[in-house]
């Protein structure tokens, strides 16, 4: 099974870019897809009804959801493997520009509108630096003067950054992102699954820098995939 693991800010268009990826290859893979979200979500009920596949939601309340991420995603990866998934996708609602929820044996995309303005890219620390490839979203509503600018601010942060632009809604441009999915190694061993890089300092043991997936290897408030509230595990 591929893991795919996307972020971004909100209304970038990350669900539209889902949708794209799940038409593509919805007639030689089957896929699996959970949206982590803070208060409200609805796009698993809407890609569940429109592709026919298993969808999951967690809500982070107020935690982080790029943390709630981390916690959830061992419980993630055995439900995708017990759907017998060939492509986990992982949207997280990315709203904390400090973090990032891309893990190691993923294909980690982060997904940026090109009219949020030509300083975003410069916004978006490791959300943006330690993403494999960054799609461009409503490149047809800015210049191209604009859109060579927003490119030139991704590249001053992750110069070695895969960069596709596309209009998600009609799919233009995503051959790229495609191929790159496709290309992707297969998760090997899930419990060798770490995050890439160290979260911020913080108050939790992902913010502390604790890689390791699975609410089994943290303590303090942690979140279960099923669980219906967060809990408290050690001292």
């Amino acid at each position: 099974m591929k893991l795919i693991v996307i972020a971004g800010p909100p209304s970038a268009g990350k669900t539209a870019v889902v949708r794209q990826i799940i038409s593509h290859f919805k007639e030689t893979k089957k896929c699996a897809y959970l949206k982590i979200d803070v208060v409200r979500a609805f796009e698993d009920e809407e890609l569940r009804e429109e592709f026919q596949i298993p969808t999951k939601k967690v809500y982070s309340g107020d935690v982080c959801p790029d943390h709630v991420g981390i916690l959830v995603m061992k419980d993630t990866i055995k439900w995708a493997e017990e759907e017998n998934a060939d492509l986990l996708i992982v949207e997280s609602a990315g709203l904390c520009l400090r973090c990032s929820p891309y893990t190691t044996q993923s294909l980690g995309i982060v997904v940026l509108s090109a009219v949020s303005g030509i300083n975003t890219p410069l916004k978006m620390s490791a959300m943006l630096a330690l993403a494999d490839t960054a799609v461009v979203t409503r490149i047809d509503l800015v210049s191209q003067a604009e859109k060579e600018v927003f490119r030139e601010r991704i590249k001053e942060v992750s110069p070695g950054l895969d960069i596709v632009e596309t209009n998600a809604v009609q799919g233009t441009g995503l051959r790229y992102l495609f191929r790159a999915v496709e290309n992707q190694a297969e998760v090997t061993d899930p419990e060798k699954i770490v995050l890439k890089g160290a979260a911020p300092l913080g108050v939790c043991t992902v913010c502390a820098g604790k890689k390791e997936i699975g609410w089994q290897n943290h303590f303090g408030v942690i979140r279960q995939l099923d669980g219906a509230e967060f809990m408290f595990r050690g001292e």
